[in-house]
């Protein structure tokens, strides 16, 4: 006998849809780096949307961007992160309470080891390709997204749509917060942001794999356990 005995943190009707978006966001992702490789200065489309090297914002929106970022740095970032997995295990969503540390964890950490490959810096030395920022509040909201659908049981459609809606605004809060406050180029927001849609798809598929051998696995040994019982009731 065999068994799944919770959702899937990346609901069946989403697949197809988010492994094709996780699939662009990569290449989006690689061919950014490959761009700006080594750059010291921002590029054509950063200074076509903006000066992202000066503090152009005055309060009250600097004290906006300044709130947003707090959300980024270790302590805020630990704060959301501690808050989701709560929330996930009140709701009886195991699975979702390891996508959130596994997922976002892998995201963080992919767009740290990407900084050190590519070299883009701002300010001098500070790495800055792709905005880690940006990439965990998206991969954060992502996983909301993802549990939301699943919760709701929408299709489709209207998950793929939830899903994406997430990402933008999410991403598009911190990514104007990190430019405003001059951190990063609009282009390592777009990387951060591309970071946080590939990475999740794939470690939500990766928790669920793993989660369903692990509920397989446990289902076999019971049937072993339950039929070595029958035989010495014989």
């Amino acid at each position: 006998m065999t068994g799944r005995s919770a959702p899937a943190t990346l609901p069946p009707s989403l697949r197809v849809w988010l492994g094709l978006i996780a699939a662009l966001a990569a290449s989006a992702l690689t061919v950014l780096g490959v761009l700006y490789a080594d750059h010291d200065e921002p590029g054509m489309v950063d200074r076509w949307i903006t000066q992202p090297t000066a503090d152009s914002v005055r309060p009250p929106w600097r004290n906006v961007a300044l709130a947003l970022d707090f959300w980024g740095e270790p302590a805020g970032a630990a704060l959301l992160v501690v808050a989701a997995v709560a929330g996930c295990l009140l709701l009886r969503r195991p699975r979702a309470a390891v996508l959130v540390v596994a997922g976002v964890g892998m995201t963080v950490g992919t767009a740290t080891l990407l900084k050190h490959l590519v070299g883009r810096t701002i300010h001098g030395d500070n790495l800055s390709y792709p905005s880690g920022h940006t990439a965990f509040l998206t991969a954060l909201a992502l996983v909301a997204a993802l549990l939301a659908t699943g919760r709701l049981g929408l299709g489709s459609t209207g998950g793929t749509s939830l899903v994406l809606a997430a990402a933008l605004v999410a991403g598009a809060a911190m990514g104007w917060a990190q430019v405003a406050l001059g951190a990063h180029y609009p282009t390592d927001v777009l990387g951060g942001w591309c970071t946080a849609l590939a990475v999740i798809p794939a470690t939500a598929w990766l928790v669920d794999r793993m989660a369903d051998r692990l509920v397989d696995r446990m289902a076999a040994a019971g049937d072993r356990m339950a039929a070595a019982g029958r035989r010495e009731r014989r």
